[in-house]
């Protein structure tokens, strides 16, 4: 059965925190708060866990699950090489609601679907995720909705639609943007806009004036 705690109450958030850690290291799978909208997650080391956050979604391994971290530190022993580029974006937008896609280290043992030797990373700014991340590492972590299905900005809406396929379930509350974050490639010479979300392309260009951006985002 699954565990669902409230974490905007000072005495529940400890003993959620507790749970969603023990899950996650355990095999488990945890949906969490973050600042665009809540996520299904799972270890992201652990393969057999990665397999059942695809299941849970209904998700084909030609859409791989991105990952959260919960410090700027942790992607430098994700990565492959972190560019100027990459750092100048990490330093503005994160924690925050900008992703990038990167190519991670040939030495890590994951599995997070067919990727091609990238990953998509991404730090977010919510006080729940980054101290379940601080407790975890890294954490495979996918919008908490049926795939095809309209992304889950509460706990109500996740749990509405993966129900006991999830282990626990930590409420943060509405999510305060609501909307998915903006994707980034960072693995070319020069970094891609591959969907705009929560930071705007204004915002982007401020830090990056040469982010190639597609015409319907502009």
């Amino acid at each position: 059965m699954s565990e669902r705690y409230d974490c905007a109450d000072a005495e529940r958030r400890p003993a959620g925190l507790d749970a969603a850690t023990r899950t996650v290291r355990h095999g488990g799978l945890v949906v969490l708060p973050t600042d665009t909208l809540y996520g299904i997650g799972a270890d992201a080391f652990d393969q057999v866990a990665v397999r059942s956050l695809l299941a849970a979604k209904g998700r084909g391994r030609d859409m791989p699950v991105p990952v959260l971290v919960g410090s700027w530190r942790t992607l430098d022993g994700l990565v492959e090489r972190v560019t100027g580029d990459v750092r100048d974006l990490v330093r503005a937008f994160w924690p925050g609601g900008l992703t990038l896609v990167v190519r991670h280290a040939p030495s890590l043992s994951w599995d997070l679907g067919d990727a091609r030797g990238t990953v998509a990373v991404r730090m977010p700014l919510h006080p729940v995720a980054i101290e379940l991340l601080g407790r975890t590492g890294p954490m495979a972590v996918s919008s908490a909705n049926i795939s095809g299905q309209p992304p889950a900005t509460s706990v109500d809406d996740a749990i509405a639609q993966l129900g006991g396929s999830v282990d626990v379930y930590l409420d943060g509350g509405p999510c305060s943007a609501g909307v998915a974050s903006t994707i980034i490639d960072c693995t070319g010479d020069v970094p891609r806009v591959l969907r705009a979300g929560a930071v705007d392309v204004a915002a982007l260009r401020e830090v990056l004036p040469s982010v190639q951006v597609p015409v319907t985002t502009r």
